[in-house]
């Protein structure tokens, strides 16, 4: 799976090996799933998900950035964006596999 992208329709392919769910309610399950996230993190809320990481709401200031392309400052608004932190449970995993594709070449 290394280099591609893991896609709603995996997700629910996943739970129908794994569960064996008929593949509707799987799909339907994993959109329920993402759906809350989603909601949870419009509300203001962060969401922790044990042995993943934690997801929040940075709010960013309005601060002044420059047009590369004219050189001309423009005020940036004020917005939220979407911060991820992975747990360090999720670091240890992703660095011994890094480790352990390394030693397989």
């Amino acid at each position: 799976m290394y280099g591609n992208t893991l896609t709603r329709a995996d997700l629910a392919d996943a739970v129908v090996q794994r569960v064996g769910l008929p593949r509707n309610e799987s799909a339907e399950i994993v959109e329920l799933v993402l759906k809350e996230i989603a909601a949870s993190l419009e509300r203001g809320e962060s969401v922790k998900l044990s042995s993943f990481g934690s997801f929040g709401i940075r709010e960013k200031a309005q601060r002044m950035g420059r047009n590369p392309k004219t050189g001309k400052e423009v005020p940036i608004t004020p917005r939220r964006v979407l911060v991820f932190r992975a747990s360090a449970i999720m670091k240890e995993r992703i660095n011994s596999a890094l480790t352990s594709r390394k030693a397989a070449e």
